[in-house]
């Protein structure tokens, strides 16, 4: 077990999760109070995190290592406040995981309302990864601290899914800003990789995937399930140990610039 927490534990990390109070992000908060680590949640709404804090503290009987912080990562001002915030409570900051994103609705390339497609784009590649990428970064570049980024990508980032073409767009944009700012901050000792989730459901995609009325699978999650050849949805604790890897120097010092997938075997699929 010694070499287990020695390789993978995050004693004394401090870890800021943007989107921080989403089920994918307190997934992995939840693996990082438990190997030791301080989260920082960061949301747009503090309700959301504070929410988020409770679940936690209640799921790990871990208090006092968690700080739920307000703030708009579409705005560079915000963000760095929310940053001296956690740094003033926590100290420094070891880990930023850009797991701020999602999706709103789903159309024919015709019929796509601009003004959303530009919205989305938004949400998920300036607010869910440049804006706190830059502010974060620039911090430890000034500070000499080295440091490690791990941004959310998609199966949308590899492959095109029918109707989300906004999603699809910026989180093809995520995988090819994790390899460029990869190189950019490589000379600076800070690593930058994603993770890929295949399909797990969550509040912004369970009406997609599954009739509320019914509780049965919609047409598109049959096709998620024929495409996927696990022939299940993931569960967001499966995404603890890529998390854990990632975050950890120890275990993945040398590796920066690759997405990596947690999909059940999605991206294999063939006919």
């Amino acid at each position: 077990m010694n070499y287990i927490n020695e390789m993978f534990g995050l004693q004394d990390k401090t870890i800021i999760l943007t989107g921080g109070g989403g089920a994918i992000a307190g997934a992995l908060a939840e693996a990082y109070l438990n190997a030791g680590a301080k989260v920082a949640l960061w949301d747009i709404k503090l309700e959301f995190a504070e929410a988020a804090e409770d679940r936690l503290s209640s799921a790990t009987g871990i208090s006092g290592k968690i700080l739920p912080v307000e703030v708009d990562t579409m705005s560079e001002e915000s963000t760095v406040q929310a940053l001296e915030k956690t740094v003033a409570h926590f100290g420094s900051v070891d880990v930023l995981v850009n797991a701020a994103g999602g999706n709103r609705g789903k159309s024919p390339f015709v019929e796509t309302d601009v003004a959303l497609f530009e919205d989305i784009v938004k949400l998920n590649l300036v607010a869910g990864l440049v804006v706190p990428t830059k502010v974060i970064a620039a911090w430890w570049t000034a500070n000499k601290k080295p440091g490690s980024i791990i941004n959310l990508a998609s199966m949308a980032s590899y492959i095109p899914l029918s109707g989300v073409w906004a999603y699809g767009a910026a989180k093809a944009g995520v995988m090819n800003l994790t390899m460029a700012t990869a190189k950019e901050f490589a000379a600076d000792g800070i690593r930058v990789n994603s993770l890929a989730p295949g399909f797990f459901i969550g509040k912004q995609n369970r009406a997609l995937l599954i009739d509320e009325k019914t509780g049965e699978l919609t047409p598109r999650g049959k096709d998620v399930i024929n495409h996927t050849p696990f022939e299940r949805f993931g569960d967001v604790s499966e995404l603890a140990g890529a998390a854990l890897f990632l975050a950890s120097e120890k275990a993945a010092g040398f590796i920066t610039g690759v997405t990596l997938p947690v999909d059940g075997g999605y991206l294999i699929h063939n006919i």
